[in-house]
């Protein structure tokens, strides 16, 4: 029921972050009559990808009726080569600031994997082969899409609506809801951080008590975490978009560009300029 080829844009071997190299099959840019679906694969970060062949012949595939599809940080390259408007998709959650940052006027959800007519995008990693036996279920009935997930020993198939990431719950380990809480309130509030004081108020506890809870939970203060994940948030905008470093400050909650520098430096020992990728940097000084 299925054939498929790999495609690499210098027509050498795929390598991934692992090691493990995928080999091309099929040449780059050529006529593939028979195609139905093209699934663009990118890990790492796609933010630096700018292969205007690819772009080209992305878009003569999409204008031909082929179904476009984009897994991990392949839906990057989809937006790059202007794939996707009017359509919904997802990304790996790692990607979706930078991507947010990137294409402000794309539907972005936060999903597994998205089937939106002509366009499918998934986030990436096992969620790979939810989406794959949600395709074939589609296609060929439940029975075979079953048959399938059985095969895998993938007893739980999950739908696309469901989340990227592991609850707050398992990822710290904690069970208390009035932790919890303030977690969430965290990571929605990155870029308007909450002050200690309303973090403790919007959860019930005194500020000692919200003190004394992570530390005990999380082996650090709640400034300290808190800190963390901004800085935490900035260093993916510094590696996959061409902001500044001022626009970065601001969206990770920063007063400024020098208070951001500076607490970035004492957290990971560099420059937030250290860490962007070299395109990245050029891009960056050719707008300034």
């Amino acid at each position: 029921m299925y054939r498929w080829w790999h495609s690499t844009p210098d027509d050498k071997p795929g390598v991934a972050s692992n090691g493990a190299a995928v080999l091309p099959n099929f040449k780059f840019g050529a006529e593939a009559p028979a195609l139905d679906l093209m699934l663009v694969c990118a890990g790492g970060n796609p933010a630096t990808f700018r292969d205007k062949k690819t772009f080209a012949w992305l878009r003569k595939l999409a204008r031909r009726g082929v179904i476009m599809g984009a897994i991990s940080g392949g839906p990057f390259i989809l937006a790059r080569a202007g794939l996707l408007q009017d359509r919904r998709c997802t990304v790996h959650w790692e990607h979706l600031p930078a991507f947010q940052e990137s294409f402000p006027k794309i539907e972005l959800t936060r999903s597994l994997f998205e089937l939106d007519r002509d366009r499918i995008t998934c986030s990436g990693g096992v969620a790979g082969l939810d989406m794959m036996v949600a395709l074939i279920t589609r296609d060929h009935g439940h029975e075979l899409g079953s048959a399938v997930s059985d095969w895998f020993l993938h007893t739980q198939v999950r739908e696309g609506i469901k989340p990227q990431r592991m609850d707050l719950r398992f990822r710290h380990g904690v069970v208390d809801e009035r932790l919890i809480a303030a977690l969430q309130l965290m990571e929605a509030k990155l870029e308007t951080p909450l002050s200690r004081l309303k973090l403790a108020q919007s959860t019930g506890m005194s500020l000692q008590q919200l003190e004394r809870l992570f530390r005990a939970q999380l082996g650090r203060g709640v400034h300290a975490h808190y800190l963390a994940l901004r800085l935490s948030h900035a260093r993916r905008l510094l590696q996959e978009t061409s902001h500044s470093v001022l626009d970065i400050a601001l969206a990770a909650g920063f007063a400024s560009g020098s208070q951001f520098s500076r607490a970035f430096r004492r957290a990971y020992g560099v420059a937030p300029s250290a860490v962007r990728p070299a395109k990245l940097r050029i891009r960056s000084q050719v707008k300034l």
